[in-house]
């Protein structure tokens, strides 16, 4: 929790430097997703919002924060739960790999791991030669975490 401010001030820079401004309804759901363990929804959003800020906001409102978070790279959109994910990557300075998502089924918790690009050239590949087109690269791997699988062994 002790770095959501740095986090946040990188955040802000690349933002700044990308001529574009991390406003504060913005940084509070950042935030929101920084201090989250899984990823949330617009709606889960919205009680964090009420909760921790005694702010109400409306759904759309939230979507297009998430928006422009996204396309600032600073969040995930998983797309198969209708969910968001802050980038664990943030306040890092070098070159990322393509981001892949292990999502626990039991807890919900989400990991931001990297997959080299060579390995994603060559699922892009596979998927040409069976006559498709590759829109995404991102993958959501339903997992067991560590803990849960401890748990049910």
């Amino acid at each position: 929790m002790s770095k959501i401010p740095e986090i946040l001030h990188y955040a802000e820079s690349g933002c700044r430097a990308n001529g574009a401004r991390l406003t504060e309804k913005r940084k509070r759901v950042l935030t929101g997703l920084l201090k989250s363990q899984k990823a949330l929804s617009a709606y889960e959003l919205i009680d964090f919002m009420q909760s921790e800020f005694a702010e109400s906001l409306p759904a759309m409102s939230v979507y297009r924060i998430l928006d422009f978070l996204e396309s600032e790279n600073l969040v995930h959109k998983l797309h198969l739960a209708n969910k968001y994910v802050a980038c664990s990557h943030i306040s890092c300075a070098h070159e990322h790999e393509v981001p892949q998502f292990l999502i626990c089924d039991e807890c919900g918790s989400v990991k931001e791991i990297g997959i080299k690009k060579v390995l994603i050239n060559t699922l892009k590949n596979n998927v040409e030669e069976a006559g498709y087109i590759l829109k995404s690269q991102q993958l959501e791997l339903h997992c067991l975490c560590q803990e849960c699988a401890s748990k049910t062994a």
